[in-house]
Formats: structure tokens, sequence, C-alpha cells
């Protein structure tokens, strides 16, 4: 990409990073084109569909997301390693309201542009999960479209103001339902105890 063109492109991803964190997956494509003082032609020559704005704005995240898990894997027992990209991979969902909505979607349409992260995070949480259900500490009558079920059910809740104050306790809850064993908190004070 030519030195003007990959400066128009930022200037456009950072005007949209702005109208999503205001108005979530809905907004506006006129919207951010009007703010970034650019036509819609323009715009949609760099992202033609909202799925492509969206991909380029979580790109980094996602590739985060799915290495940390890879990382995981080798430096975490499976239930610690399943519990901490679970906080994280909520924590990725709620970058933008709606986000979640759009990823699953996406997960379900190949030609979508954020059909490839997807896929990707689901499959980085189908690991985890398998490699905990291994070892015996996760429930064996769960799979990956599951965990992201409950994912996205978590990250819905804690984005309702009515249930905000209440997230790690909801984290806990569902943690609970995924393990055979406590939640990790627990688990760390367990350790702690038997340490001394």
């Amino acid at each position: 990409m030519r030195a003007d063109a990959q400066k128009n492109y930022s200037h456009l991803l950072e005007v949209a990073r702005d109208v999503v964190t205001e108005h979530g997956a809905d907004a506006s494509m006129r919207d951010i084109a009007r703010r970034a003082d650019v036509g819609l032609a323009t715009l949609l020559r760099h992202f033609p569909t909202r799925e492509a704005l969206f991909e380029a704005l979580l790109r980094t995240n996602a590739d985060t997301l799915t290495q940390q898990a890879a990382e995981l894997e080798t430096t975490s027992p499976p239930d610690e390693a399943l519990l901490a990209w679970f906080r994280e991979a909520v924590a990725f969902t709620r970058t933008y309201s709606g986000v979640c909505d759009l990823m699953a979607s996406a997960h379900a349409d190949p030609s979508s542009a954020l059909h490839a992260s997807s896929t990707a995070l689901h499959s980085a949480g189908a690991r985890l999960l398998l490699r905990a259900q291994a070892e015996g500490t996760a429930r064996a009558d769960m799979d990956g479209e599951d965990l992201f079920a409950l994912m996205s059910a978590l990250s819905w809740l804690v984005g309702q103001p009515s249930f905000a104050p209440r997230a790690d306790h909801l984290f806990q809850l569902i943690a609970s339902a995924i393990l055979t064993t406590s939640p990790i908190s627990d688990m760390k004070t367990q350790r702690a105890e038997s340490d001394r």
C-alpha cells in the first residue's frame, strides 16, 4: 500500500474506532465517512462491508487472543489456562457493543470478513477446553460451541448496566459450570494453603 493510501486507511480506522466505541456494531458507515471527512465511496473502497470494517478493528485483539491460547496451553495447568483465556475472551467480546453478535453470525457465514477470526477464536477455546477435559477438570458434556455460547451470554449480561456490578460473581458462576473443580480463585487459595 502506498504511503498516502496507508495514511488514509489509518485515519479511517481511527475515526471508525471512535464512532464504533460510541455507537457499537450499529455505527453508521455514513457517520464514519462524514466524521473522517471523506465520501462514503472512499470508506467503502477500504471497507466494503461492515464486517470488513470490524475485521480491521478487531484483527489485532483477535490475533493476540489466539496467540494467548497457544501460550497458555504450554505454560499453565489446563483448568487455569481455560479460565484465564475465557476471561480474556469475554473482555474481547466487550471491546465494542454488539461485536459478540457479529462474531457469532460470522462463524456461521464463511463469506463474512470476520469468519476467519471467529473460527480461529472458536478453535483456540475448543483446544483449551479439550485439554481441560482430558485432565478431567472440565465438563465432558460440552464443546467449543457451548464455550462460545457461554462467553457470548456472559459478555451480554455484564454489558447490561444492572448486571455490570456483578460481573466477577457471574464469571465465577459460569466458571463453576464449566469446570468439574472449583473456580480458579478458589484453586489458588487451596494451592496456597497446601504449600504452607
